[in-house]
């Protein structure tokens, strides 16, 4: 979902009557509806049951699509894409449940393997996207994942368990719309730096402090606080949510840079004119090898811990993008530094939920989770406002160079955080 409308960016200006700004708004929308919706899922799921609300996730992506399948303009165009967004919540959810109920032998593949979708599922939508755009009408992309969403739906109620394990308690309210607010403005000012004036960003930016400040102080008093800031304090899940964050926002900088370069037209000198097909079809690889070294992720997890994984896994990225500084001139280079970069993130984030569960009760499993999937997307926003800001400031072809130095760097800054991580015992 987060990467179905990608190649329909440049033409919706013309599908839907509306300026190119207005119609960032297709992704902008998604990505604060599932900022929201991820702590919020999480810790409803710890109280009332993670398969209950893994159906309900389902339900608004199905609900999403069709509202997007039928739209003609970018206002419900957008609603859709709202109600897609709260679906997010699904990857910690379905982790969660894995913990609540597969044996430990098959844990840390499973867990990896779901971790790792968040990739997979990026790499492998391109394509698909850009596929049934050239051979069909675009609003057969939403039509087809409302049919997906279906299928999932009913695989769920017939093969999942419903968990026993419930945290109880009451719903903290304020905690989330506190957090909901200081996320809006956090991640509206990072994604819009670029368009929007200084004021204005800094005037989203000091809110987000605010607002995150308030709702801090209230979490350490409420006695049922939507995230407990103690656990999440303690240094095996601070330290994993923050090397989380930056290893994401190395993740995402290739995402930014390879499709650019390979449907530059030829006589620019930096482009490799390839179709749009073409252009999904070089980043298949990687979500192929994001999912084949996910079962490797847990071997290593199990032999040496999950901190040697994660460190291990950005080292491999760092290595990817290190080669992207000098590799981009061929469509067999970017299919290269793709699948290496893909590599490495199927061994991290395999590694991710592993340290997040292995410091945290099983009554907040999902909470947890959902907070190391929304650091993840934060790194993910912060990295396309850099890239974008990059991309428009410095010229072609040291922008693509430099953004890919970016990914190495903070890959690098992802090891020396992980390397911090307290040693945790293995998974079995």
């Amino acid at each position: 979902m987060q990467t179905l409308v990608i190649p329909l960016l440049p033409r919706f200006p013309a599908l839907l009557g509306s300026s190119p700004g207005d119609t960032t708004w297709v992704i902008t929308s998604t990505l604060l509806a599932s900022a929201v919706a991820t702590p919020v899922v999480g810790r409803l799921g710890d109280m009332y049951g993670k398969r209950r609300m893994l159906l309900v996730s389902l339900l608004m992506l199905v609900a999403g699509s069709v509202i997007a399948a039928l739209s003609y303009s970018l206002v419900p165009l957008v609603v859709g894409r709202v109600v897609q967004g709260l679906a997010v919540g699904v990857i910690p959810l379905g982790i969660s449940i894995m913990r609540d109920e597969l044996p430990l032998e098959r844990l840390a593949g499973a867990t990896a393997l779901m971790s790792a979708s968040l990739g997979v599922g990026g790499a492998l939508g391109l394509p698909a996207a850009a596929f049934l755009v050239e051979q069909s009408d675009w609003h057969m992309l939403f039509w087809t994942s409302a049919a997906a969403g279906v299928l999932v739906l009913v695989a769920v109620l017939v093969v999942v368990p419903e968990s026993p394990v419930r945290g109880g308690g009451r719903f903290d309210v304020l905690g989330a719309l506190g957090l909901s607010v200081a996320l809006v403005c956090l991640l509206l000012g990072v994604s819009k730096a670029s368009t929007w004036s200084g004021a204005t960003t800094a005037g989203l930016f000091v809110a987000a402090a605010v607002v995150l400040g308030l709702w801090g102080w209230w979490e350490l008093r409420s006695p049922q606080p939507l995230v407990d800031l103690r656990t999440t304090a303690r240094r095996q899940v601070l330290l994993t949510n923050i090397a989380s964050a930056v290893f994401a926002f190395a993740m995402f900088a290739q995402s930014l840079v390879l499709p650019q370069i390979l449907q530059l037209p030829v006589s620019t000198g930096h482009g490799l004119g390839q179709s749009l097909l073409v252009t999904g079809l070089v980043l298949v690889p990687s979500g192929l090898v994001m999912m084949a070294t996910a079962p490797v992720s847990a071997r290593i997890s199990n032999a040496r811990g999950p901190r040697v994984t994660l460190v291990l896994g950005a080292l491999v990225v760092a290595l990817g993008y290190g080669a992207g500084v000098f590799m981009l001139t061929a469509v067999w280079q970017l299919v290269v530094v793709s699948a290496v970069i893909g590599a490495g993130i199927g061994l991290g984030y395999g590694a991710m939920p592993a340290l997040i569960m292995g410091a945290v009760p099983t009554s907040e499993t999902a909470a947890a989770n959902s907070l190391n999937t929304l650091m993840r997307a934060i790194g993910t926003s912060v990295s396309s406002a850099v890239a974008g800001v990059v991309l428009t400031q410095v010229g072609v072809p040291f922008s693509f160079q430099l953004i890919m130095g970016l990914g190495a760097a903070t890959a690098l800054l992802a090891v020396v955080i992980a390397a911090f991580i307290p040693s945790a015992r293995p998974v079995s």
